[in-house]
């Protein structure tokens, strides 16, 4: 082993001459890396809604789609059980004193088999076709009021009053409100006609009249209009708390990224303050073969610390692989060997298995053999060199993972084989 500092690898980072927090590792194949900028952390920042309605997707489109379906079957339940309950017994009722009973009936079906194909779509997540549809519902309205006669003009058998709005309601779903005071208008009109045409223009039919338009069409417009609102409130509340949990998530981000920059420091500090602070005082001597070794030691060390923090598909590889870059340039002849992909693994647990291995390769000489097998349940990192005199690398420190990876160190004399093994739990 060289005498040289700079020959041991402690020099080859730069922190002879350079402060710790800007330290530079020189341009490797591993690439440039700069301790300044290894702690830095991607914050994700929150998605952007999609700009076509149709395939906007979150958060708060599933809570308005949520709201809204609530409204859609409240509203199909309403329409569907008036038209049942309320309009066919009152039907069969009357029956001998409509004017024409079997159209009366069959508006009956007619308006029940529209409201069903428009409920249908709309308990499926579809809007139904409103404009045939809301012209069809007008036909049956004009048919079931010219039908029920004079005597049933205001009774419970002409179903058209009380009824007809709600399918109204569902036809015209998710429409602009204005289209819903076009058909009620209509219908107005047409029950108006019908007055007209049975002679019932007394002050108090016009009166009945009056109530009837007002009380048949004020629930409905309120339950049309009140769905849409709070669809809308519900979506911008979702909305208010998607932005609110980015930004507190963003917050806590770069307060973990602060803390692990910290960590990240001190544990760099750790790893060479002490030799450097030694050879400043003059208390080491720099062609002390221990001294070297601590030297290397700290070096790789600090070097896979630094890689520890790459953004890189295998971090577990990268990192032994920049140790074995700095033993290589320290003029050890080393044969990296990987088999299988490691699944992803915490920072603590990857130290635990690359910190043996990496000051393992600190008092490597002669040549160095490093292999890797993974598979999702397993990663075993072996490490063979020839034997050397002198007490082993020290272990790195038990730490809260310490149960779940394994140290092995053995040797002969001749050689020295060291292993670190990961079982997931």
């Amino acid at each position: 082993m060289s005498t040289d500092l700079n020959a041991t690898g402690l020099g080859a980072t730069g922190l002879g001459t350079t402060e710790l927090g800007t330290t530079d590792l020189g341009t490797t194949e591993l690439g440039t890396t700069d301790l300044g900028t290894t702690a830095s952390a991607r914050v994700p920042r929150p998605e952007q809604r999609a700009t076509d309605p149709a395939a906007a997707d979150g958060p708060a489109v599933d809570v308005a789609r949520a709201s809204d379906r609530g409204a859609r079957i409240a509203a199909v339940a309403i329409a569907l059980v008036w038209h049942v309950a309320i309009g066919l017994p009152a039907v069969l009722g009357a029956w001998p004193t409509l004017a024409a009973p079997t159209v009366v009936a069959a508006g009956w079906l007619a308006a029940c088999a529209i409201g069903g194909y428009a409920a249908h779509r709309l308990l499926h997540g579809l809007l139904p076709p409103a404009l045939p549809l809301a012209a069809a519902l007008l036909v049956v309205d004009a048919a079931v009021f010219a039908a029920a006669g004079r005597e049933q003009l205001f009774a419970a058998a002409n179903w058209a009053w009380t009824g007809l709005a709600w399918f109204f309601v569902v036809v015209l779903w998710g429409r602009r409100i204005r289209w819903m005071i076009v058909l009620l208008a209509g219908h107005a009109v047409i029950a108006l006609t019908a007055l007209v045409g049975d002679g019932a223009t007394a002050p108090a039919d016009l009166t009945r009249y009056a109530m009837y338009v007002y009380g048949t069409s004020s629930l409905p417009v309120a339950v049309f209009t009140g769905a849409a609102v709070i669809a809308t409130l519900a979506r911008e509340r979702a909305d208010t708390a998607t932005a609110t949990f980015a930004v507190r998530a963003e917050r806590d981000a770069a307060e973990r990224a602060w803390a692990d920059r910290r960590a990240r420091l001190a544990l760099v500090g750790g790893a060479a303050e002490q030799v450097l602070a030694e050879l400043a005082d003059g208390r080491a001597d720099p062609t002390d073969p221990l001294v070297q070794r601590r030297c290397v030691l700290a070096a790789t060390r600090l070097r896979r610390l630094i890689a520890e923090s790459d953004d890189v598909p295998d971090p577990l590889l990268h990192e032994l692989r920049a140790a074995a870059d700095l033993a290589e340039r320290n003029g050890l002849p080393i044969e990296l060997i990987a088999i299988g992909t490691p699944p992803p693994l915490p920072v603590e647990i990857r130290r635990r298995l690359a910190d043996p291995l990496a000051a393992a390769l600190a008092d490597a000489t002669g040549w160095a053999r490093l292999t890797v097998v993974a598979n999702p349940q397993e990663v075993v990192i072996s490490l063979v060199t020839p034997d050397v005199d002198g007490p082993a690398a020290v272990d790195a420190p038990a730490d809260p993972v310490g149960k779940q990876v394994e140290h092995v160190l053995e040797r002969d004399g001749e050689i020295r084989w060291t292993q670190t093994r990961w079982r997931r739990p």
